[in-house]
């Protein structure tokens, strides 16, 4: 399993992968053990967010196409408390995208985003997922944050996602959404970890490549096993 230091401090060798060229996938087709995720596509993290994701709203009427394809979908949404502590406005003399320590691991601060129940935190009016079964919140514990849909940043912390999809007997994970290089990487990395086949349609998520964020995040997806692909790649 790729750490959270080494997922932001390492930038291992993406150039080398980048220059032999990443493999090209033959089409897949979702079957009824295949299931889409779609990952925090709201206000917040669209134009005019506070945390807005460039071009995010891109992304919606790709996903709303692919939704389509699945009997199965399920989507994400950050719901952070007020004062969470991956807000740069808690702590005292730091500003958003500072890099701190934490009892867990290396912290992004950010600025105050997806706060529970307000409209930033509202999944975009625009997204068409009424197929969707599932709505799993993620990073409302105030002391810990929480990217990936599976578990939170302490590796030790389950959302229950894992154990629902299992139950459902999905194999395969189809990962949309923002942003490429924090939730929609850590949930990829994640759900290989915990056994699933793992596929981040690249077209339909959007990076904010902080610090050279979306490089490294590329680069752990593949060392994970992840599959990227284009929606053009799956199949009615």
């Amino acid at each position: 399993m790729i750490d959270r230091r080494s997922f932001l401090g390492c930038a291992g060798a993406f150039g080398a992968l980048a220059a032999s060229g990443l493999p090209a996938w033959a089409a897949v087709k979702p079957d009824a053990r295949s299931a889409l995720i779609v990952v925090d596509v709201q206000n917040c993290f669209l134009s005019g967010g506070s945390l807005a994701v460039k071009d995010g709203e891109q992304v919606i009427p790709v996903i709303n196409r692919l939704a389509g394809m699945f009997q199965n979908v399920v989507a994400t949404q950050d719901w952070h408390t007020a004062g969470h502590i991956s807000f740069a406005s808690s702590h005292p003399g730091r500003k958003p995208f500072d890099i701190v320590r934490l009892p867990y691991g290396d912290q992004v601060l950010w600025p105050d985003h997806c706060v529970q129940g307000t409209d930033g935190a509202a999944l975009s009016k625009d997204l068409a997922i009424p197929n969707a079964q599932l709505i799993i919140r993620k990073g409302f514990h105030p002391n810990v944050d929480s990217y990936s849909a599976l578990l939170e940043a302490d590796k030790k912390t389950h959302t229950g996602l894992a154990s629902y999809l299992r139950e459902r007997g999905i194999a395969s994970l189809f990962v949309t959404g923002l942003a490429t290089d924090f939730c929609v990487a850590w949930t990829a990395i994640d759900a290989r970890a915990a056994g699933f086949e793992v596929y981040v349609v690249e077209d339909a998520c959007r990076g904010i490549d902080t610090q050279g964020s979306l490089m490294k995040a590329w680069d752990g997806m593949n060392r994970a096993g992840v599959k990227r692909i284009q929606s053009a790649d799956i199949a009615a």
